[in-house]
C-alpha cells in the first residue's frame, strides 16, 4: 500500500458513489462527480493502490444461499500472549463461515460474525471454539434481524451517502 494522498470533493463524491453501486461504468461515476471519464479512472486507480478503496465486492443475501442463522460471538481467551492470539487467528481464518473477526479489548478478545445453515450447525461452530486451545470464554448472540446497515459515512464536505 502506497501513502494515501489527501481526499478532495472529487474523490469523497467518488468514494459516496462507489459506496451506492460498485458496479458503476467509468462514464456514469464521472458524470455523477463532475469530471471526465480520464482523470474520473486515474483517481479510482489512486483510491485503490492507496488502499481507501480496500474491495469491491457483492452483497449477498444469506437466507437465500442457505444460511439461516447469523451470529456475533465473543472469545475471551486464556492468554493474549502473541503466540496464542495468532494461533486463534489461523484457526478461524481456516473456517469460511466464520465470516469476520475482530480484535478487541474489554471482557473478550476477540468477536466474530459467524453464519450456519441451522441452529444445530451453529451449535457445532460453538462447539468448534471450544475445542480450540487457549479459549477460557464463549459467548454468543443470534441475529434476530436487521435494523440497519449503511455504507461507511464520508468525512469532509459531503453529507452522508443517501441509502440505495
Amino acid at each position: 500500500m502506497t501513502e494515501r494522498p489527501p481526499l478532495d470533493d472529487i474523490d469523497l463524491k467518488i468514494l459516496s458513489e462507489l459506496q451506492k453501486d460498485g458496479r458503476i461504468r467509468i462514464n456514469e461515476l464521472a458524470l455523477r462527480v463532475g469530471i471526465t471519464a480520464p482523470p474520473c479512472l486515474r483517481r479510482v486507480r489512486t483510491l485503490r493502490s492507496s488502499g481507501v478503496i480496500q474491495a469491491i465486492r457483492a452483497t449477498l443475501d444469506e437466507r437465500l444461499l442457505g444460511y439461516e442463522v447469523m451470529t456475533f460471538v465473543l472469545i475471551q481467551l486464556e492468554s493474549q500472549r502473541l503466540a496464542a492470539i495468532e494461533a486463534f487467528e489461523a484457526a478461524v481464518t481456516a473456517e469460511p463461515r466464520f465470516l469476520q473477526c475482530w480484535r478487541i479489548s474489554g471482557d473478550a478478545d476477540f468477536m466474530l460474525k459467524c453464519v450456519a445453515p441451522d441452529v444445530n450447525d451453529m451449535r457445532r461452530q460453538l462447539l468448534q471454539f471450544a475445542g480450540l486451545p487457549n479459549v477460557r470464554k464463549i459467548r454468543s448472540f443470534p441475529v434476530l434481524g436487521v435494523s440497519k446497515d449503511a455504507p461507511l459515512p464520508i468525512p469532509g464536505s459531503l453529507a452522508t451517502p443517501n441509502p440505495a
